[in-house]
């Protein structure tokens, strides 16, 4: 058995990629649309495992758009994907100047959570040792669920 993907529904295809690609900063791998089945799949994975996931190596995430409209919930109940990164700090500031709320910002230096435009909680996690407490982290309050 080998772990693939996990799959997360999109009602806003082009949301979904300025939250996943640009702001998250995954890498689209592929992208397919299924004009009989009226839906569009596109696989991305996170730059170190870019190189893998094109080999279909790597786990991805599926970002599933269904060209009529839907309405989704239950992003809080799917519980979370988490993300190692370099630099906690960095990607959090990145994040918010896409616009996006860090809604348990990274006060200990180790740890933070933001949502996509669709609910789906993404936690973010410090490669290594947390970094020292830092400002304006230290001191931002929570907003919001994840």
């Amino acid at each position: 058995m080998r772990y693939l993907h996990t799959m997360v529904r999109v009602a806003d295809l082009e949301a979904g990629l300025a939250f996943w690609r640009d702001a998250l900063g995954l890498q689209v791998i592929r992208r397919r649309d299924y004009e009989q089945g009226r839906f569009t799949l596109v696989f991305l994975a996170a730059p170190g495992d870019a190189a893998r996931a094109e080999a279909e190596a790597a786990p991805m995430v599926e970002l599933t758009w269904n060209w009529d409209p839907e309405t989704y919930s239950g992003g809080r109940n799917f519980g979370h994907l988490a993300y190692e990164v370099d630099d906690i700090y960095g990607a959090c500031e990145r994040l918010q100047t896409a616009g996006v709320t860090i809604n348990r910002p990274p006060r200990d230096g180790r740890m933070a959570f933001v949502r996509s435009p669709d609910g789906i909680s993404i936690e973010l996690l410090q490669k290594g040792e947390p970094l020292p407490p830092a400002e304006p982290w230290t001191s931002m309050p929570n907003t919001g669920e994840w």
